[in-house]
């Protein structure tokens, strides 16, 4: 093959795979998912095709919006900030370095969910199912944490600065390593 083919070659596959890639987010471009203000930060997988995990995280955020419920999802780095998902049920799902900043949280069910490395800055995490959930190195700096249920929740290194933490059950909860300065709420528990 000589060598102006193998560059038209090259070009035309490039392309190809571009406007199937724009294809796969334009399926986002969905009214229930503008109004949730969610957009899709698919992470690197070594074990699946990229493209295998783009579709399906895409169709597990498309449920999640449709439903409100997404039991045992794979949502790993998709960016829900500022979204309301208020009651949805999340048990066991994946949400491994999601950003949930200033997310409305309240009364979710996280139960059991990854959540390692996530950002719940500022979270509305109120009257929320967390037990048994990981939070190793989640950011819930300034989160709303009011009657959360965080029993056996491992919240090892996570930032707990200046969280709610009135009425939270941390019974049996991991702390180690956690970051706790000027959380409110904390009366009468002991910290290690």
């Amino acid at each position: 093959m000589n060598i102006p083919n193998s560059k038209k070659i090259t070009s035309w596959i490039l392309t190809a795979a571009f406007l199937a890639f724009a294809m796969v987010f334009s399926l986002l471009d969905q009214p229930s998912a503008l109004a949730q203000q969610t957009s899709l930060i698919p992470t690197e997988s070594t074990s699946v095709p990229v493209a295998l995990t783009t579709e399906s995280i895409t169709a597990n955020v498309r449920r999640l919006l449709e439903t409100n419920e997404c039991v045992g999802c794979n949502l790993s780095g998709v960016s829900f900030e500022d979204a309301n998902l208020q009651a949805a049920n999340l048990e066991g799902a994946n949400l491994q370095d999601a950003k949930l900043e200033k997310a409305n949280l309240q009364g979710i069910n996280l139960k059991s969910a990854n959540l390692q490395g996530v950002d719940l800055g500022k979270a509305n995490i109120a009257q929320a199912n967390l037990q048994e959930a990981n939070l190793f190195d989640a950011d819930l700096e300034k989160a709303n944490l009011e009657g959360a249920n965080l029993q056996g929740a491992n919240l090892q290194k996570a930032d707990l600065q200046k969280t709610n933490l009135t009425n939270a059950n941390i019974e049996g909860a991991n702390l180690q390593g956690a970051d706790f300065e000027d959380a409110i709420g904390l009366v009468g528990i002991t910290i290690h």
